[in-house]
């Protein structure tokens, strides 16, 4: 047992073709591919995608992965193979406080991209703070300090000198932070809005925000961070509604090639999507509009909400396409869409000039 967490419970497909047409009027905090004494250097700059890109390259991955090299009930090697075998062009294996990697290549497997799931348990031991560590070229040592953003600031910093890039886990387990900490903290790429681990009330509570309020809530605030879709597994042959199993929730990136760099520029860029089942067709952001095909699955119904500041409607639309006219006094628009299965997917912010 690591980090406090029990054996269960969090107690103490193939390469994607989408035709793509991007043109963000937004700053991006942007990865370079720089490496400054094995820190990837990021800051918030211009997209250089301006114009029409078309990109055909979108690759189906886990970020948050456990294996019995902390929690997890499988080895690293039957966890990638299950990742395999059932269609993730990549992987990575976020072990508590460990950086796992395997020990031989698997025959067809997906790419494995160097990762850990920093944890620190502060305040006595009350608030757990979490972080994906994702690229990263060492161990990174958890920090642990008397202050929830002070910790958070610390982690990040310190993944980002490890050569990695920081994602913020899974917020609302056990309360651990919200927006108002979120908002604080520099450095960050990614935030969890849907981990599918049965312990950390993703859909929050009469007096608690949701992840994706959460989100909301800090991309009003102006800070610039992407959501992502996650598994959090850890259990691989039990598979009941209160285990954390694999195939529940999952990033798709847009990259120029599968390789470890690529991936990690996409996900800092935003370039990606996330799900827990639904499948993107086609997604078209111009400076004028939004616009997005889905996967028809059986008799699915699907609604596209397109959400601005504070999480307000901007438009709903339902079928298998969806688009978006960009007004410009948005602040930021992105889409949630909603399947009659339960499933959901999200895209990402766009930033107006506004």
């Amino acid at each position: 047992m690591r980090a406090g967490y029990a054996r269960r419970g969090k107690r103490d497909h193939t390469t994607h073709t989408l035709e793509t047409k991007i043109r963000h009027p937004i700053r991006f905090p942007r990865f370079t591919g720089e490496m400054s004494e094995g820190r990837r250097e990021t800051q918030p700059t211009q997209n250089s995608q301006i114009g029409v890109l078309k990109m055909n390259n979108w690759y189906k991955g886990n970020i948050h992965t456990h294996t019995t090299e902390s929690d997890g009930d499988a080895d690293p090697d039957f966890v990638t193979r299950w990742y395999r075998d059932h269609g993730y062009d990549f992987l990575v294996l976020s072990d508590h406080n460990h950086r796992t990697i395997l020990e031989h290549e698997i025959e067809g497997g997906p790419l494995m991209i160097p990762g850990e799931e920093v944890s620190a348990r502060i305040l006595g031991g009350t608030v757990p703070i979490h972080l994906n560590a994702i690229g990263i070229r060492h161990v990174v040592e958890p920090t642990n300090l008397d202050d929830i953003v002070a910790t958070l600031q610390a982690n990040v910093n310190a993944i980002i000198n490890a050569g990695g890039i920081a994602q913020l886990n899974h917020p609302n387990y056990e309360w651990a932070f919200n927006h108002e900490h979120i908002t604080q903290v520099e450095g960050a790429s990614l935030l969890e809005i849907h981990n599918a681990h049965p312990a950390v009330n993703t859909y929050g509570a009469p007096s608690k925000p949701s992840t994706e309020e959460i989100w909301d809530r800090v991309l009003s605030a102006g800070t610039i961070i992407f959501g992502t879709a996650t598994d959090d597994s850890h259990n691989y042959h039990d598979y009941t509604p209160d285990a954390s199993n694999p195939g529940r929730g999952w990033v798709v990136v847009k990259a120029s090639e599968l390789t470890v760099d690529a991936i990690v520029e996409g996900l800092a860029t935003g370039n990606f999507y996330s799900s827990n089942g639904i499948t993107l067709t086609d997604l078209t952001i111009t400076e004028e509009s939004i616009a997005l095909e889905i996967e028809p699955d059986r008799s699915a119904i699907f609604v596209t909400t397109f959400s601005g500041r504070d999480g307000e409607t901007l438009s709903e639309i339902e079928g298998h396409s969806a688009s978006y006219q960009i007004k410009g006094d948005e602040n930021y628009i992105r889409s949630t869409i909603r399947s009659s299965s339960g499933t959901r997917a999200w895209t990402q912010p766009v930033f107006t000039s506004a």
